[in-house]
């Protein structure tokens, strides 16, 4: 069911603490953690703690959470001192946009120039 955990999901998993990541943040609704394969020097995920699996499944069913996100990369920019010299917040929905993981989750990457278009 949307918005419960689900048994087979990688990042329901790491909200649960049953597998290990590198928090940097963590709210109420939220989890932020560095990203395991990092496209950038800084490269951190946002997830939500309640499952959905894009960010427009989220958006409809809980825009409250899907603004916590939001705000949420732009403090783990401040966090990480990228405010600056600039940052890109991605959101991937479908595997065609390069999502692998269903549950949805922000991108915040920063650290070095980001081109664009990008990919």
């Amino acid at each position: 069911m949307a918005g419960e955990p689900q048994p087979d999901c990688l990042f329901c998993k790491i909200v649960s603490g049953e597998i290990p990541a590198t928090i940097v943040r963590e709210t109420e609704t939220t989890v932020a953690f560095r990203d395991i394969n990092p496209q950038a020097p800084t490269h951190v995920l946002v997830i939500p703690r309640v499952h959905y699996p894009d960010a427009a499944a989220l958006a409809a069913a809980e825009p409250t959470i899907t603004a916590d996100i939001l705000r949420e990369a732009g403090q783990v920019a401040a966090d990480e001192k990228i405010v600056d010299t600039g940052y890109r917040v991605v959101l991937n929905t479908g595997s065609g946009a390069g999502q692998t993981v269903f549950h949805a989750h922000a991108h915040v990457l920063g650290g070095r120039g980001l081109q664009w278009p990008p990919g």
